[in-house]
């Protein structure tokens, strides 16, 4: 190990890039309502792409929750997203529902418990 950094890109080749994610974000998002009508997706395909969403969402929120590093996140914050998901599930104002959690885990941290 020499203990070389690599050189920063240059502004020329950080604009290039923004520009060709840009382009490629945007056609992207242009390629869902001019293909609908040309690909169709078989039912199960639809159900199964719906689920999937369904089940990578709660994956994140779990893993968000419960873990912090390589550890238990404790108990104070699962604590505060579960009365935010039932908030939200009650369809309360995303306000409400956001001052809630985050004030059902300060107060759990208040009174001691991770």
């Amino acid at each position: 190990m020499t203990g070389h950094t690599p050189a920063l890109p240059g502004p020329t080749t950080l604009v290039v890039a923004a520009l060709a994610l840009a382009v490629g974000t945007f056609a992207f998002r242009f390629a869902g309502p001019l293909l609908r009508t040309r690909i169709s997706v078989p039912p199960w395909a639809e159900a199964l792409l719906a689920t999937s969403s369904v089940v990578l969402l709660t994956a994140l929120v779990v893993t968000t929750t419960c873990y912090q590093g390589h550890g238990w996140a404790g108990t104070a914050r699962p604590a505060g997203v579960l009365v935010g998901g039932v908030l939200a599930w009650r369809r309360l104002p995303f306000v409400a529902v956001i001052l809630a959690a985050a004030g059902t885990t300060a107060a759990l941290r208040l009174a001691g418990l991770r």
